[in-house]
């Protein structure tokens, strides 16, 4: 059997799941990733989340980390690895105004209970209206989160709290 190519996009959960090893090696590089050793968080958030978007949760650089861990299990590294597409809007739009937030989901009470909040999230966001403005509180950069909205269409803006938390706001 050949063994997984490790690259920016390689999911977590199929990571690990073919390099077992690595669980401490990103434990050991972000902190953040000991939730991984929880099993509900492994199975549901781990396989949505890519290597670059869990750079991002580790505030870590994505080529560093692909090459730390590609190199752990004697894969060459890669040079110059291409993250364009993790491009988060971190200056106040035009469309923001607090008056339009209509609704607020914690999701770090939702983390906490070992649940995924991309469904719920994403379901809040397509109840808006126009002008409405949907607010995430998070522990962490919600990269998958933010790439799923992305996709499809949705508009936000990412702020870093000064307790080192995250709000992000979502528009239609």
């Amino acid at each position: 059997m050949e063994k997984l190519i490790i690259t920016p996009k390689t999911k977590i959960y199929d990571l690990l799941d073919a390099y077992p090893s690595l669980e401490e090696v990103l434990i050991e590089m972000a902190p953040e990733f000991r939730r991984l050793k929880n099993p509900v968080l492994r199975k549901t958030i781990a396989r949505i989340t890519s290597i670059s978007q869990a750079a991002i949760v580790g505030g870590l650089n994505v080529e560093e980390l692909v090459n730390r861990l590609r190199k752990e299990v004697g894969q060459g590294s890669i040079e110059a690895i291409d993250d364009a597409g993790n491009k988060y809007n971190t200056v106040q739009p035009e469309w923001f105004s607090h008056q339009n937030v209509v609704n607020t989901i914690d999701i770090r009470e939702m983390l906490n209970r070992d649940e995924q909040p991309v469904h719920e999230v994403l379901a809040a966001i397509r109840k808006l209206s126009d002008n409405q403005i949907l607010e995430i509180i998070a522990p962490f950069v919600p990269a998958p989160l933010l790439d799923k909205s992305l996709s499809l269409g949705y508009k936000h803006w990412l702020i870093k709290n000064t307790d080192g938390t995250f709000r992000v706001f979502f528009r239609m």
